[in-house]
């Protein structure tokens, strides 16, 4: 059998699946928690969720307390197995240089298969809450979302002659990562209306399924294992190590501050950005907006079109801007959205948020692209391992941090949260400064880095 290339297939299976699963998740947790606290039914199947607006009500006050239990018990559950997932993705996709990119992308996807088998079961039998930890902890000793992703963009690199094609191709990765999300949004409210919780997980169920049939034998491998097969754990272990040491040790200065500085800039944006998008859902089922599932999935699929537009817009501005002014652009326009939000009290303005938010996801693959492009073609899965580890380390303390805030604020001002997002992109802003500052005199900087680095690299060969 003819195996291909393409990534993609696998990509957009893997994140409509996933963001089918988040906000479901989300709002089973919430209905349960709502059941036990308020003793009363949760209602889905109207025009509003079961919501109450009169502040006097006693039930007003008891909403406002799901919505911190709902908000603590999320924190919680991502707190746990963190430590092991950040592991995992650096180990598997440092790796990934030596053994092969697949293995990064076929184990997430079993432990994907084994949560929404357990998510199946916990609708079906309704049993205690407290086995998300559980549930949590498997999926983090076989890598999650950081691991699959980390992996596919080093598979995706591989594939990519020129530092032009590495910039579109990783573009295109991150709008299908939107739309694919989008759609799982949108599919996830009228997936709920019709079938339940139960019949929901089993359909994601079996989307893994699928998934992990075409990546095992239709996708091809882009790296040679064949040299390294007789190495032991220990000595994989030691070269995954020694890999990203060497990362920065043998690199040049400049070189090193660049990575630093973009790391940086991303690790702080992602933050600030995944931190406060998280909280949309909660956001939306409080009062005064008392979202249901539909519009909830409704809301999810406007980030189609705000992938979309941020794909359009690399592509588009990338021909007359350098990549550190798109990265400013993306920025501000998170700031301006995330600002909207705070104070958006009807259906209408909390849509009208992906208008200035249209172009946020831009400086997510352009900073990939730019550390991809210093670094030599085999220090790929190096740099990739410590984005994913990072990103997860990121992404974990961002929810804990925002969930944790929204708790303390949403009895006084729910949108706080995003107010105090925005403030915190000056972060990121001042070290992309920073760095147009370093490379003010450099056009051609990244072939300038990996010349220094070229004879080091040839002499250690």
């Amino acid at each position: 059998m003819k195996k291909t290339l393409l990534i993609e297939p696998a990509i957009s299976l893997y994140i409509f699946a996933y963001s089918v699963t988040a906000p479901l998740k989300q709002q089973y947790v919430y209905k349960r928690i709502w059941e036990e606290t308020i003793n009363s039914t949760f209602i889905v199947q109207g025009n509003i969720s079961h919501c109450e607006l009169n502040q006097s009500n006693p039930t007003y006050l008891k909403q406002k307390e799901v919505q911190e239990k709902a908000s603590l018990f999320a924190m919680k559950t991502d707190l746990c197995g963190v430590v092991f997932s950040i592991l995992v993705a650096f180990v598997l996709v440092a790796n990934s240089d030596r053994y092969g990119r697949k293995i990064s992308l076929v184990l997430p996807l079993v432990g994907n298969l084994i949560s929404s088998a357990f998510l199946w079961a916990m609708s079906d039998f309704s049993l205690p809450l407290y086995l998300f930890f559980v549930f949590s902890f498997v999926c983090a000793l076989l890598g999650d979302m950081a691991t699959f992703l980390g992996g596919a963009f080093a598979f995706t690199v591989d594939c990519c002659k020129t530092q032009k094609q590495k910039v579109i191709r990783i573009a295109i990765v991150d709008f299908i990562y939107g739309v694919a999300s989008g759609l799982g949004g949108l599919a996830s409210g009228y997936i709920l209306k019709l079938i339940d919780f139960r019949w929901t997980f089993a359909i994601i169920f079996l989307l893994h399924t699928v998934n992990i049939i075409y990546v095992i034998f239709c996708l091809d491998e882009t790296v040679s294992v064949s040299a390294f097969q007789t190495q032991s754990w220990r000595e994989g272990l030691k070269e995954t190590l020694s890999g990203v040491y060497m990362l920065f040790k043998s690199s040049s200065y400049k070189k090193r501050i660049l990575i630093i500085l973009l790391l940086c800039t991303f690790m702080t944006y992602l933050f600030a950005a995944f931190g406060g998008t998280s909280l949309y859902v909660l956001y939306e089922l409080n009062a005064p907006l008392c979202w249901n599932a539909i519009y909830i999935g409704y809301g999810s699929a406007a980030s189609t079109t705000v992938s979309l537009t941020g794909f359009l817009g690399i592509v588009l501005l990338s021909e007359y801007l350098r990549e550190s002014y798109l990265v400013f652009i993306g920025i501000f326009s998170y700031i301006g959205g995330s600002i909207m939000a705070a104070f958006a009290n009807t259906t209408l303005l909390m849509f009208l948020v992906r208008v200035p938010s249209m172009l946020l996801f831009i400086p997510i693959p352009v900073i990939r692209s730019m550390l991809s492009k210093i670094v030599l073609p085999n220090e790929q899965g190096a740099l990739f391992a410590c984005i994913a580890s990072l990103e997860v380390a990121t992404g974990t303390i961002s929810l804990a941090v925002s969930n944790t805030i929204y708790a303390m604020t949403v009895a006084w001002f729910p949108g706080f949260i995003f107010l105090l997002s925005a403030g915190f992109c000056i972060i990121p802003l001042s070290l992309m400064s920073w760095f147009m500052y370093v490379t003010r005199h450099d056009e051609n900087f990244v072939l300038l880095v990996n010349e220094e680095d070229c004879p080091e690299q040839h002499g250690d060969s």
